[in-house]
């Protein structure tokens, strides 16, 4: 196809951190790269994310004192991933992971932290209880960004206070358990958001870049001192294979088709099937509603469903990254429910008013349970979370804040809060039986008296008492529910993307139906059958792949050294 709009050496088609690091590293060793996006704001999934990354035996971590072993990483990640996720790829991302982040840390504005935050399984073997593998990206200034800054996604309600003010981790902690200075830290923090003049007068972002919003933001500016240009609102169309390779693709660009050619290859960084819910019903159907997830708007699986027009294999379609998840009405997408469950002073039951899981289990663990707990019995979707009056006042549920009057939140937060002055008034709030409910907080109220949960183990394992809180004893998950009023809150099994994509090996190059590389191209993030499987082995697996092979796939694609 001699007649090109446009030729590049790589194309890149998403914004969000995978595809940025591909095109980086590929601008670094002098290709000539092109980003596409499909929506009107860039950042992707990434840009609304924590940011974290889980990236074993990285210089950070060193620094921090903690000696890794990758055989030990290989082994705890080998151990839980599918069987059908080759071992080659698995290794890639162990070996290639601290070198990525050694090149992005050198190379680009965003730092990173090694975090004493354990591993969702740390008991298995390989696993790490003090954590340090899972890493934080450090607050950033957003102002050299310049009028880009309009266009990069908000961060998640859920990771940001009052849906527009940026917080970085320990800003959450710091808040949550209302540490000596919060009070003061917080009016600085708001002070220097609404004092950002003239800027607030024409934006409600933060130029204070924190978590996926400090990774993005970073990674944007590096691109921008590198000339790389990023196309919004230019959806992939179709990729065009000659001779076997993949030698270009058609987008739409000012609402006409146009061509693309490439020299070295085209990588594919444009999220899962999330919002798709005809794909969701063909693939997913123990994660079938679309709008309970947390990915964003533009991830529908156009460029998973062009994959597959080439001739692209896809593994494991029917996963995704499980969680669960609060539901606002009117909002786009669930909202993560990470913290709360792991507090003392609440517990969650279906709608027969049973327990049925540890709350404070990783939530890919949870989700997964909610999730099939609903397939099995149907009482799971919404399940709720029960708190009484110390929690509502001390802890925040998701979209409902504490120090803040019930009538102070929107009508949507108020529509979806039950509350009741015993456990019977709100059972029937709920449309729960009074004596069941009753009687499962009764029981749970029993042992969670001394620090103890019998039946589903909440608190005994090193990630849930991260969660916790350090000043209550002797189990930082449990107290009983002993004060009323009580609150309910409908949550829902769902999940933060889709994970099955199209097959793919340690180079990141995408593989057909009989195993055989499709020359020129390349898959990283939610775009590609995830190295994890179905398992979620720690905080950070899902941009740390991502940015990884996004990493791997340039430096293959140009044969440089990174």
């Amino acid at each position: 196809m001699s007649n090109w709009d446009k030729q590049v050496d790589i194309l890149v088609v998403g914004s969000g951190a995978g595809g940025m690091v591909s095109a980086l590293v590929g601008a670094h060793d002098r290709a000539d790269v092109l980003i596409v996006e499909k929506a009107d704001l860039w950042g992707g999934t990434s840009a609304t994310s924590g940011g974290g990354i889980w990236i074993p035996g990285s210089d950070p971590a060193k620094a921090a004192g903690f000696e890794d072993d990758l055989d030990d990483a290989f082994a705890y990640v080998r151990a839980l991933s599918a069987d059908n996720v080759p071992d080659a790829n698995i290794r890639a991302y162990v070996d290639n992971a601290a070198p990525m982040l050694r090149w992005v840390m050198t190379h680009t504005p965003v730092q990173y932290m090694a975090f004493p935050y354990p591993d969702y399984h740390a008991e298995n073997p390989g696993g790490s209880a003090q954590g340090f593998r899972t890493h934080l990206p450090l607050p950033l200034d957003g102002k050299p960004l310049g009028a880009d800054i309009r266009t990069l996604r908000f961060a998640s309600p859920a990771a940001s206070l009052f849906g527009y003010l940026n917080w970085h981790f320990s800003e959450t902690y710091e808040l949550l358990y209302r540490t000596k200075g919060w009070i003061r830290n917080l009016v600085v923090n708001m002070g220097k958001y609404w004092l950002d003049l003239p800027f607030r007068l024409t934006s409600r972002k933060d130029r204070r870049l924190t978590l996926g919003n400090a990774l993005t933001g970073g990674l944007r500016m590096a691109l921008n001192r590198q000339r790389v240009p990023l196309w919004l609102e230019t959806p992939l169309k179709h990729l065009v294979r000659e001779g076997g390779r993949v030698t270009g693709a058609v987008v739409e660009r000012d609402g006409k088709p146009y061509r693309i050619g490439v020299r070295k290859g085209v990588v594919l960084a444009a999220g899962g099937y999330d919002k798709n819910q005809a794909m969701r019903d063909s693939h997913a159907p123990l994660y079938p509603a679309a709008r309970y997830s947390g990915g964003v708007t533009s991830n529908s699986g156009d460029s998973i469903r062009a994959g597959e027009d080439v001739g692209a294999a896809t593994m494991n379609m029917q996963s995704a990254w499980a969680a669960p998840v609060f539901y606002v009405p009117g909002e786009d997408r669930g909202r993560l429910c990470t913290v709360e469950r792991a507090l003392p002073g609440c517990i969650m039951v279906n709608r027969q008013g049973a327990r049925y899981l540890n709350e404070a289990a990783s939530y890919h663990i949870v989700g997964q349970q909610m999730a099939r707990r609903q397939a099995e019995h149907g009482d799971a979707s919404p399940s709720w979370m029960i708190f009484d009056h110390d929690y509502r006042h001390k802890f925040p549920m998701g979209p409902l804040y504490p120090l803040m009057p019930t009538f102070l939140h929107s009508q949507a937060v108020r529509s979806i809060l039950k509350r009741g002055d015993s456990i019977e008034a709100l059972a029937r709030q709920i449309g729960i039986d009074p004596a069941a409910l009753a009687a499962t907080v009764a029981g749970f109220n029993r042992h969670a008296a001394t620090g103890e949960d019998p039946e589903f183990h909440r608190g005994e394992a090193a990630y849930d008492k991260m969660y916790g809180d350090p000043r209550h004893g002797p189990n930082p998950c449990l107290r009983p529910l002993d004060k009323g009023p009580y609150y309910a809150m409908p949550i829902y099994p769902g999940d933060i993307g889709t994970n099955g994509g199209l097959q793919t090996n340690a180079h990141a190059q995408v593989i057909d139906a009989m195993g055989k590389v499709i020359p020129g191209l390349y898959a990283v993030g939610n775009n590609a059958a995830s190295a994890m499987g179905e398992s979620y082995p720690g905080a950070g697996v899902t941009i740390g792949p991502a940015m990884t092979f996004g990493y791997v796939a340039a430096r293959h694609m140009t044969g440089g050294n990174g």
